[in-house]
């Protein structure tokens, strides 16, 4: 039969309606079975016990029923090789015997392959309802006594046909009910797979019954001569399915390869165009696994994947399909999923079952996983796109560690609209669309202003005003990136040399990624500004993502050492979103280090992200190196961070990001600041805190 638990050999959860079934079921056939021998009397029940024949057949189920005919799908369950011996029992005696004999057989060989109770019991109850149908068909036209038995002959075969029909049919339905139950797929979607095949290995099997039993009331020595035939059979069928499987599954993990996963897609995308459902794709990719083949080989990394693949399999819904395609790449596909959330759901549980500590060779191996969600219809409406789709957001979630994200269109690196957008990008560029905004650093010390934070935006002539996210990705993987720099670091200096001649002596921060810092013209292109606005080396500052540190170190080191030669101060920027230590800063010419904002959110969600925070704050002031939290939304957060000896703070709670304009004003109004004449004392100007705008503007 079909093992309507084929993702996990464990009972269903009490009182759900599939458990209420296989109930209900195994209960109808365990009471058909009592009742049928009480009819037929112990005195019969024994005599029937001392026949060789019995015994002969009984021995032919269980080897029948240790070597079942695979189906084609791998969850399509199996067709034993016992079926024309025990129909035979049910032509030649009737169900009290044919009962208990596949009974018997079903249990020691469901023992003997490790299979769990509620799984036997069941097997056993369907087989005797099966027959008992079967039996009733035969009973109707040629009753006979319980001691008899009966040759078909002639035209009589057609009753056996019609028995046959009636106990393939009662099976077909016993068992694909339970089966559309647990994967919650409707009866008749369940009973149309497969189903030219299932008919031929069946009427294959229930064909030999009536042969059987001729050669039963022949002589019962002639009967294990079946065994040659059937083993035939079944090692032509198990060629046939080990060749299918292994054209459709990875060898090394058994899941599903790319080529199954495309087909049983695209199943699912039509069974969901006519039922108006939503299809779901997962695209999961093990975060820092090439560490572990570079370290510890690939043996070690394919035993990795082997548990991977198991604890995958185990995590998802009844009816998904888990692929591995290549690498410690995988896919998980959800042929219905209700909606965004429903899959997040599952995305959850599968990085919750890969965080658990994974043990080999005496030692714990911690994996995380990126994944990238696309549903149809919404965000693609055939397989490559929707694969397409996935892997862009699973790329987003790993760029931004998050863990998991769900496709988005802005996000898409490679969208016509993201194309259509990148040609306006270079229009903006040679039009001056590009404007910096700036948002204050303040210290926590004494409220004062010491440094402001540069931030790109594009004032885009359709979209408004569109901040870095929109644009910045795509320009950081073309050609535009180091006209893009210049145009950053040319309208940042500018403006910089105009607060100095006014007095505002503020040094301004720039940010810089790592494709920016690879680029070996940066240091010339910073140290050409400066020069060309006549610029201090300590009016500027540049903050370098922990990212870029984290991933691309030995490429922009060289560049940052060369920065730091000019007197420019280097910033640690976003600390806390990589895997990047402070320890790992030595030699490096940073002076400040920013707490990244998602820190600064979670001091107030209980001690531990206090406990966190306290203590990097202390590593810094120990190793000589300033911090400044990012992200400070409201008093409780600015007072926490200077509690914990912050040096400074930025974010809403102060001011949004601003306009040159508005900054000049809102320091006027708020920093209690006198614009200086050309020629007038630097930093004169400046007396009075800092007092928080109680109506923030947005940029």
């Amino acid at each position: 039969m079909k093992d309507p638990n084929n993702t996990r050999d464990v009972g269903p959860r009490v009182g759900t309606p599939l458990w209420l079934y296989l109930a209900s079921t195994t209960v109808a056939g365990c009471v058909l079975l009592v009742v049928s021998l009480v009819w037929l009397g112990g005195d019969r029940l024994q005599a029937f016990a001392t026949e060789p024949l019995v015994w002969v057949l009984l021995c032919m189920v269980i080897i029948g029923e240790l070597r079942p005919i695979a189906a084609q799908r791998p969850a399509g369950g199996s067709a034993p090789t016992s079926l024309p011996f025990s129909f035979a029992l049910v032509i030649y005696y009737g169900l009290p015997i044919a009962g208990l004999v596949q009974a018997v057989g079903s249990l020691l060989a469901g023992l003997a392959r490790g299979h769990a109770p509620h799984r036997i019991v069941f097997n056993i109850a369907q087989y005797t309802l099966s027959f008992g149908v079967a039996d009733a068909v035969i009973q109707l036209v040629y009753p006979r006594l319980p001691m008899s038995s009966w040759v078909p002959e002639g035209t009589q075969l057609m009753v056996v046909v019609l028995a046959a029909v009636a106990y393939f049919v009662t099976n077909l339905l016993l068992v694909e009910c339970a089966v559309a139950m647990h994967e919650r797929t409707p009866l008749y979607r369940v009973l149309v797979k497969d189903l030219g095949y299932r008919l031929f290995v069946a009427g294959v099997l229930l064909s030999l019954a009536p042969l059987v039993v001729v050669t039963m009331a022949h002589s019962v020595w002639l009967v294990p001569l079946f065994f040659f035939p059937l083993a035939a059979l079944y090692s032509s069928a198990s060629l046939s399915v080990k060749r299918e499987y292994q054209a459709n599954h990875d060898e090394l993990t058994g899941l599903a390869n790319r080529k199954l996963l495309i087909l049983r897609t695209q199943e699912a995308l039509s069974e969901a165009q006519e039922r108006r459902q939503r299809v779901g794709l997962l695209l999961l990719d093990l975060d820092r696994f090439k560490e572990v083949n570079d370290t510890l080989g690939h043996p070690t990394g394919d035993r990795l994947l082997q548990t991977v693949a198991h604890r995958l399999t185990r995590s998802v819904r009844p009816g998904d399909l888990v692929a591995r395609l290549g690498g410690d790449e995988f896919a998980v596909l959800l042929p219905q999923v209700r909606d965004a959330a429903s899959a997040r759901e599952v995305a959850a549980r599968l990085r919750v079952a890969l965080a658990e500590p994974m043990r080999l060779d005496g030692m714990d191996f911690d994996l995380e996983a990126s994944i990238g969600i696309a549903l149809y219809p919404n965000h693609a409406p055939d397989f490559e796109l929707l694969m397409q789709r996935a892997d862009v957001a699973m790329y987003v979630a790993k760029e931004q560690r998050t863990g998991v994200e769900l496709y988005a269109p802005h996000k898409d690196r490679n969208s016509a609209a993201r194309l259509s957008l990148f040609g306006e990008l270079r229009r903006a560029l040679i039009e001056n669309e590009l404007e910096m905004f700036y948002q204050p650093i303040v210290s926590l010390a004494d409220d004062r202003v010491v440094a402001l934070e540069a931030l790109v935006r594009w004032r885009h002539g359709n979209r408004g005003i569109l901040p870095p996210e929109e644009f910045v990705p795509m320009v950081e993987q073309s050609y535009l990136m180091r006209s893009f720099t210049h145009e950053v670091v040319e309208m940042t200096c500018a403006q910089t040399a105009r607060w100095w001649s006014e007095g505002i002596t503020l040094p301004v921060a720039i940010n810089l990624s790592a494709p920016e810092l690879r680029d070996p013209t940066l240091p010339e292109n910073i140290e050409a500004g400066l020069r060309r606005h006549r610029l201090e080396p300590r009016a500027l500052r540049l903050e370098i993502s922990e990212r870029a540190l984290v991933a691309d170190a030995e490429a922009v080191v060289p560049t940052i050492m060369a920065l730091a030669e000019l007197g420019v101060t280097v910033t640690l920027d976003d600390f806390g979103t990589g895997y990047f230590t402070l320890a790992r800063l030595n030699g490096l010419p940073v002076t400040e280090v920013k707490v990244d904002g998602s820190f600064v959110r979670h001091m107030a969600d209980g001690s531990d992200g206090r406990v966190i925070v306290a203590a990097a704050v202390d590593l810094m002031g120990s190793l000589g190196l300033r911090a400044i939290a990012e992200g400070v939304e409201t008093a409780e957060q600015a007072a926490a961070m200077r509690g914990l000896g912050c040096y400074a703070a930025q974010g809403r709670y102060f001011a949004p990001p601003l306009d040159a304009g508005a900054v000049t004003g809102w320091l006027l109004e708020h920093g209690g600041l006198e614009i200086v004449p050309p020629g007038g004392r630097a930093g004169a100007a400046w007396r009075g805190a800092v007092r928080p705008p109680t109506t923030p503007r947005q940029p």
